[in-house]
């Protein structure tokens, strides 16, 4: 009998269960996202779409694929303890950076679940991704802070024209409705829990996800949290002064950054009165901006301090950008148009549909010049931010659907799942005051303060540990004496200025063996002939005086090129692993000897060269001296090149 009625139990289930996994909602394995990457196709990765109703309140309706990376643990019993990974923006996917979560201590114990949400990376329909280059072009030219706004939201109008014309509802983009699809990610993997782990805007979206499916959430990790959605824009400029405050503080406190850096906020405050009279234009690379060139102005500055303010390696630089900044070093400023490009890796389309519906509307243009007009000296808030109340004002036009409401998050003060809130001392945009109010908001939640770093300071190895312990036991208090011992900011103050290191670098860190083929060539060429001649002189086979002559020089030239190459790539690598930034400006000041034995290079092979003309007709061997030689050039302008020359 008990039997019976298991069966007739599973077959009144079972049509149920079939409905939501394949006509409302569907997982489906798929390839790789990245074919080409070996290093990511080596891991133990599932790739695969969610397929979602693009309106929940139309199950029935158009689908939309939600793309899913399920990085495995390298723990056998991980199922046990999966982490949703839930990135911010809005407008940003959680797959691009998958490389970044190889080694992260989570995957230990963890099965790591990366989504794109929709609007976002790989999923489809794919938004307006080239947007943000677009607002790159924008920011280039030297113009002023109202015609940026204006151009930048006639670019965020083309981009919702195109969105119109693909049948997409704009509509159907926000928290509300990517909480209900990963809670439908949740139940097609066959989870019963997870922990739901976001950052930035991802911990806005991770709340309105627990408020509205609380019995999904096992922890809640919030790093660098929305605390208050209405001060998000009406706050933005105090949150950046308050950011920098601190920096000119801290250095103000640090004799060595005192020393080099003295007056730190009246040099900032004397840079912004510089641009607004004069701004700086650069030569770029046209992969960047199609011009070429990129004009530095008021605007651009401030936000390339504020975006600075998100790293802990950034902030150490602060200051020298600062001075770079107020001396407007080209070499230095043309590097730092690559940062940009990075800043505004968004879908922009996404951006504007979860912002205009969620954000913007519960903050206003005239709170927000309020807030800025306590700050005379910065001359305005940041356009960058303030640009968005006109692009939304334009974006809702036309749009139908039910006015923008204030997600309702009265649930959370009820959940009972432990949450973890993780806040950095300098972020400018989510400040750490927003931690305590968030964590003050649930049951059973933990802050943790970090004093020396940025936004997202979960993204550290010592972060990466707190989480882990965490979401191994949740229940424990965090370990927070690995942040608490870095109470002090570790500013950057010996600094070789060269603008060919950071070209250098670049060559370096996207090796292109092409570009490379010549100066490899002219190595080995150069490392043979100083063994060669070594073993002549060694030998005393070299009579003439002619003949010793040169080759001497040679061997003293080529010693001095070869050095000076080894010398940049192991100055560039200890460099880098110190502060990666640093090689936007130069290297360490340790290293400057190599710019002496550069130029010794360079005096010593044009000398060669004006000896080998004078004396070919007496040197044997003439035409290998002279193929030598023509390596020692090659040396010369692959240095030139690079720009270590000037």
């Amino acid at each position: 009998m008990k039997n019976l009625l298991r069966l007739f139990l599973l077959l009144v289930l079972f049509p149920t269960c079939l409905f939501s996994q394949t006509d409302v909602f569907k997982f489906e394995k798929t390839t790789t996202f990245f074919p080409e990457a070996q290093n990511i196709n080596a891991e133990n990765i599932e790739w695969g779409y969610l397929t979602v109703p693009e309106n929940w309140d139309k199950p029935e309706g158009k689908k939309i694929k939600i793309a899913v990376a399920i990085l495995k643990s390298t723990s056998k019993n991980a199922d046990k303890n999966p982490v949703l990974y839930i990135e911010g923006g809005p407008g940003a996917g959680g797959i691009k950076g998958i490389w970044g979560w190889f080694k992260n201590p989570l995957r230990s114990h963890s099965t790591i679940i990366l989504t794109d949400v929709r609007g976002t990376g790989f999923s489809f329909p794919k938004f307006c991704p080239d947007l943000g280059k677009k607002f790159l072009e924008i920011l280039a030219k030297n113009q002023n802070a109202t015609q940026d706004e204006r151009q930048k939201t006639m670019a965020a109008m083309a981009c919702k024209q195109d969105l119109v014309n693909r049948d997409i509802d704009l509509n159907a983009y926000n928290s509300k409705a990517i909480a209900k699809d990963l809670n439908a990610l949740k139940k097609a993997l066959g989870y019963s829990k997870w922990n739901s782990y976001g950052v930035s805007y991802g911990t806005y979206t991770a709340q309105v996800y627990a408020n509205d499916f609380p019995e999904d959430i096992q922890s809640l990790i919030l790093d660098s949290s929305v605390s208050d959605i209405s001060g998000y824009y009406n706050q933005n400029t105090t949150n950046y002064v308050n950011s920098l405050e601190k920096v000119f503080s801290a250095c103000k406190n640090d004799p060595n950054c005192n020393k080099q850096f003295p007056d730190l906020e009246k040099v900032y405050y004397e840079t912004i009165a510089k641009l607004e009279k004069q701004p700086i234009t650069v030569k770029v690379d046209k992969k960047v901006i199609s011009s070429g060139e990129f004009t530095y102005n008021v605007e651009d500055f401030k936000i390339a301090i504020q975006q600075s303010l998100y790293q802990r390696k950034l902030i150490e630089v602060l200051p020298l950008l600062i001075t770079e900044f107020n001396s407007g070093n080209k070499n230095t400023l043309s590097a730092l148009v690559a940062a940009f490009s990075g800043a505004l890796g968004l879908d922009y389309g996404q951006y504007y549909c979860v912002s205009c519906k969620e954000t913007v509307p519960f903050n206003s243009m005239a709170a927000f010049n309020e807030n800025s007009d306590k700050y005379k000296k910065l001359k305005g808030g940041l356009s960058f931010y303030k640009s968005d109340f006109l692009v939304c004002d334009k974006w809702n036009l036309g749009v139908a659907g039910a006015p923008a409401t204030k997600n309702d998050l009265s649930n959370l003060s009820a959940l009972t799942a432990p949450v973890l809130v993780l806040a950095g001392a300098f972020d400018p945009i989510t400040p750490a005051s927003n931690g305590k109010v968030t964590a003050d908001r649930f049951k059973n939640g933990f802050l943790v303060n970090a004093p020396v770093y940025g936004h997202a300071p979960g993204f550290s190895k010592i972060g990466g540990e707190i989480i882990a312990g965490f979401v191994s036991n949740p229940n424990k208090k965090p370990d927070v004496n690995g942040f608490q011992s870095l109470n002090k900011v570790n500013f950057v103050t010996d600094v070789k200025l060269n603008g060919g290191v950071s070209n250098f670098a670049n060559s370096l860190n996207g090796f292109n063996l092409l570009f490379f083929a010549p100066l490899l060539i002219a190595f080995l060429i150069l490392l043979v002939a100083v063994f060669g001649l070594l073993y002549l002189f060694i030998k005393k086979e070299i009579a003439a005086k002619a003949n010793k002559w040169i080759r001497v020089l040679i061997v003293i030239t080529a010693l001095s090129g070869l050095f000076t190459i080894i010398g940049f790539v192991l100055a560039v690598s200890d460099t880098a692993k110190d502060n990666f930034y640093i090689l936007a400006f130069g290297m360490r000041s340790q290293f400057d000897y190599l710019f002496i034995v550069q130029w010794f290079f360079i005096v010593f092979t044009i000398v060669s060269i004006l000896y080998f003309a004078l004396k070919i007709k007496s040197i044997s061997n003439a035409a290998v001296l002279s193929t030598i030689l023509f390596s020692l050039v090659i040396l010369g302008v692959y240095f030139q090149y690079w720009g270590f020359l000037l």
